[in-house]
């Protein structure tokens, strides 16, 4: 292993000006681990592993890949010292052995899609970008399978699948834009975490290359394993601090033939959470889906787009709940005991999607309600992934308006109450500078963190801590969970090299 010229900002990054080049030095002498920089005989070295075309140390690209979604969150920027394009297992492997050997720190980025910053290269070195490991290996028929590398859009999986007749139910909100590679990262859940699970819930086998340039296999497309450890469920959520994923296989299931949608604006909080509560044990019915809005939410969108929403003045919170099945009429009957429960938890009216028309009018709501959050605001205070036991969100419902106006905010709260995943935004004052805006973000985060604990809740349910939330962990993992997190981070990458900052502090 070696260091040199590690602490001469001078010759820190190829890619890099002499500022950020100290920065860059400084922060990971905070950091107490000795990495070297990618030089101009780095760069070269790493050229004839992945040809001259795998590998930019130009500013602006690196630049480029150098953040994902979360921005303006950080203060300031993280730039790369290099972005790195492999495009099979052998070239990943190679690039880790040299990096591991040297003591260049690795990023790996998906589509950079990512709201928590697990993308964005903490301590500079390489960002590994699967951007060119695209490719859908195989579809299974037989087995119920499909196989592809961890940069192919999940949308495509989607279609893939069911251009054989089938579904894969990972389902992330992203789908369009993200990639495989960083659902398995996150875990990503999305919309149908109710009913079919999470990413995780889909992921039969894994290959992934480990830091030090070493390959295995995880699984495969058997469906019952208790030979070892589960190593699928510990890398599938790790935020890329563990391994890099170059193969995934997936579990599909029977593509449901028809799907309905229902709105239901509901008086108030609690009648919204008793509904998605009971509406599955009263109507016999699983949903695909039960997404809230509260009414901030829906008075932003009619505010921005100047659409009408029915009951927007009345309403305190809106339900989409979603069914599907293999018959027409027997979607029916289930669609009625759905809105039959809906009005006995006292909905002021239900609204039922039967065709796509209808369906995209409905989930259109729910899509503008994020998209309206960045017309109302920028930069963003908070956008926030808590997850709660679903009986304890009016609680926590009842607890945001003294958050706002303790930290001088607006907000509003809207996401998958199904399985208690709450995205709240909060919006700073007007009059509020920049450098307020960052010491009062801490603060407030503070505050609602300890809120979530209090509940019962946790630091994120689907977007992950990455470098946004890593100093916060610790308030929900506690000393002895955090320790195994080390034990765990260590056993896997003892020079700590793979996704440094992540996490935990």
């Amino acid at each position: 292993m070696t260091a040199k010229n590690a602490e001469d900002p001078d010759n820190a990054a190829a890619g890099l000006g002499k500022i950020e080049g100290e920065r860059l030095v400084k922060d990971r002498a905070a950091r107490g681990t000795v990495y070297s920089p990618v030089t101009e005989r780095v760069a070269a070295d790493l050229k004839d592993i992945l040809g001259p075309s795998g590998v930019t140390v130009d500013s602006e690209k690196c630049a480029a890949y150098s953040a994902d979604e979360t921005l303006p969150w950080f203060e300031r920027d993280y730039p790369a010292e290099a972005v790195c394009f492999p495009q099979t297992t052998e070239q990943v492997s190679s690039l880790m052995s040299y990096a591991n050997r040297n003591m260049i720190p690795v990023t790996p980025r998906g589509a950079g899609t990512g709201l928590s910053g697990g993308a964005v290269p903490a301590l500079g070195g390489i960002v590994l970008s699967m951007e060119r490991m695209n490719r859908i290996i195989e579809v299974d028929e037989i087995n119920r399978t499909l196989t592809a590398e961890p940069g192919v859009i999940t949308a495509e999986i989607t279609k893939a699948a069911r251009e054989h007749g089938m579904l894969y139910a990972g389902d992330p909100c992203s789908g369009d834009i993200s990639f495989i590679g960083g659902n398995v990262a996150e875990n990503a859940g999305g919309n149908k975490v109710i009913k079919y699970g999470a990413t995780g819930a889909h992921v039969l086998g894994l290959e992934v290359v480990l830091p030090d340039g070493r390959v295995t296999a995880f699984g495969g497309k058997r469906r019952k394993d208790v030979t070892g450890y589960d190593f699928i469920r510990l890398i599938v959520g790790s935020e890329g601090t563990l391994a890099v994923v170059t193969k995934i296989i997936l579990n599909l299931l029977p593509l449901p033939k028809c799907v309905m949608d229902l709105l239901a604006p509901m008086p108030d909080i609690e009648s919204a959470v008793r509904l998605a509560s009971l509406v599955a044990t009263k109507s016999g019915v699983m949903p695909s889906s039960i997404e809230f809005m509260d009414r901030q939410s829906i008075l932003n969108v009619e505010k921005f787009t100047g659409i009408e929403i029915p009951f927007s003045a009345s309403a305190a919170a809106y339900l989409i709940i979603q069914v599907d099945g293999m018959e027409h009429e027997q979607l029916w009957r289930d669609a009625h005991r759905v809105g039959d429960v809906c009005v006995e938890c006292g909905a002021l009216e239900v609204f039922v999607g039967d065709d796509r028309n209808a369906r995209d009018r409905i989930w259109e709501i729910r899509h503008l309600v994020a998209e309206e959050e960045w017309t109302i605001s920028m930069p963003l205070l908070s956008k926030e992934d808590i997850v709660i036991p679903c009986g304890a969100i009016p609680a926590f419902m009842d607890e945001l308006p003294g958050l706002a106006e303790r930290h001088r905010a607006s907000y509003n709260a809207y996401g998958h109450i199904g399985d208690g995943n709450i995205h709240m935004t909060v919006f700073p004052a007007e009059e509020d500078g920049r450098s307020d805006l960052f010491a009062r973000a801490d603060a407030m985060r503070l505050d609602l963190y300890h809120i979530v604990r209090r509940l019962g809740g946790a630091l994120s349910g689907e977007h992950g801590i990455g470098l946004k939330r890593a100093k916060y962990s610790p308030i929900f993992l506690g000393e002895t969970c955090v320790d195994l997190i080390k034990n765990i981070k260590r056993a896997f990458d003892p020079n700590h090299i793979l996704n440094p900052g992540k996490i935990i502090p």
